[in-house]
């Protein structure tokens, strides 16, 4: 946990006032932690606010750090969040320089927790040689390839630049998986791998019309999302 310098706790005073111009502002606690990303939390427990804000906000303009108690405050008390506050908050966050920080962070904080790419029926690695060889020519560098640890069914596969790993949930790994559904998940995680995401502005350019260009060339792809929406 890191000291935070009163001054924050007063510009979180001042957003409330002009929030809840009427009521008395309570006790108010401000702390900077040691997370992963730009998280920030904020509780109302015993007529006291207490704020956690990640330590890679430690730094920012005055303007921003108004913007992000603006935001906090807004949610708790489910108020409409003002335009600009929320412009100011989203132009700091998807800038390439708080990106790039982030991403470093990630990576030297961060934590994996591989269960490998064998499973009881299917083998990731295998299957990634092969469309590999199918659909890159076999140019694209495997990353650590792993089933996740438990049978997910919201996240089915994802892959993580900062760690380069794809994770394909464990629901997967059983008789019943048609191969082609396994292939069609850990094929749209290599065009993550081939396509990185592009910043566009303040929007982060996730399925590029390359990367849909290139799903869409899957011989099974109908097939694999019928049996996946099914799952």
């Amino acid at each position: 946990m890191l000291s935070v310098p009163l001054d924050l706790v007063s510009i979180f005073q001042h957003e409330y006032r002009a929030l809840r111009p009427r009521a008395p502002i309570p006790p108010t606690q401000v702390r900077f932690r040691r997370f992963t990303s730009l998280n920030t939390t904020i509780r109302l427990r015993d007529g006291k606010i207490f704020v956690n804000l990640s330590d890679l906000l430690e730094g920012a303009p005055e303007s921003v750090l108004h913007a992000i108690a603006h935001i906090l405050l807004a949610k708790l008390y489910r108020r409409p969040i003002d335009a600009v506050h929320n412009l100011r908050y989203k132009r700091f966050s998807s800038s390439a320089v708080v990106a790039r920080q982030v991403e470093r962070i990630r990576v030297a904080r961060g934590s994996k927790r591989y269960s490998g790419p064998q499973g009881r029926y299917f083998h990731l690695e295998e299957i990634f040689d092969s469309l590999n060889l199918r659909f890159f020519s076999g140019l694209l560098g495997r990353p650590d390839l792993t089933w996740s640890e438990h049978h997910a069914k919201r996240s089915l596969g994802h892959y993580d630049a900062a760690h380069n790993t794809i994770v394909v949930s464990r629901v997967f790994d059983r008789p019943s998986s048609p191969r082609y559904a396994i292939e069609y998940l850990l094929y749209h995680e290599m065009l993550h791998l081939k396509h990185p995401i592009k910043a566009r502005g303040m929007r982060r350019c996730i399925h590029s019309s390359e990367f849909k260009a290139e799903e869409a060339r899957f011989p099974q792809l109908a097939e694999a999302l019928a049996f996946i929406k099914r799952l």
